[in-house]
């Protein structure tokens, strides 16, 4: 089982356990938060537990060993997932996303760290040359999260979705791979440099 560890979260492939509580979240519990954020202008389908169950399984795997779900755990519960999806095979173009539906972690900075290790990840084990992400301009939060990590807004498609009765514009964002190095080789000489400073 894959497990990624970070300073808040962990990210690994879900126990039946973690299957159970992230299945209650997305489709039972009552107030339903996350999904007045989470593309709340795509209607989805509910599958049966069963099938929510199945989703998870190795062979829906997108590469040999890269799953296309991970639980995001925080406190030792399952409170959200990362997630991703091919666009197009032949350029190497995988879109991505995150949800943290326990609503108790949001903006604690779970989420950025989340995505970013999961960015990483993805970068780290396969040869993508590019990695994207979709959402709406009302979903601030989400935009600021993917800036955080590198991605660059690369279309705006205008009053493109509905909320409420209200139109939003559609949000492209991504990073390229030399992008995404560039931004780790920085870093690590940050840290390089820190820790010489420390001497």
């Amino acid at each position: 089982m894959i497990k990624l560890t970070g300073e808040k979260v962990l990210l690994r492939g879900a126990t039946s356990e973690d299957v159970n509580e992230l299945y209650y979240w997305k489709y039972e519990e009552n107030i339903q938060e996350a999904k007045k954020w989470n593309a709340p202008y795509l209607p989805e389908e509910r599958l049966t537990k069963e099938e929510y169950m199945s989703s998870w399984d190795k062979e829906h795997e997108l590469f040999p060993g890269i799953p296309r779900f991970l639980a995001v755990i925080v406190d030792e519960k399952a409170v959200g997932t990362v997630s991703c999806y091919w666009v197009d095979k032949h350029t190497n173009w995988l879109e991505t996303g995150i949800v943290i539906y326990n609503s108790d972690y949001w903006s604690g900075g779970y989420g950025t760290e989340a995505y970013r290790m999961w960015i990483d990840f993805l970068f780290e084990s396969t040869s993508l040359h590019r990695l994207g992400m979709s959402t709406w301009s009302g979903n601030i939060r989400m935009m600021k999260t993917a800036e955080k990590i590198g991605m660059k807004e690369e279309a705006r498609i205008r009053e493109a979705r509905i909320v409420n009765g209200e139109y939003f514009d559609s949000i492209k964002m991504g990073i390229l791979r030399r992008e995404w190095e560039s931004k780790r080789s920085k870093s690590c000489n940050r840290k390089e440099y820190r820790g010489e400073l420390k001497h």
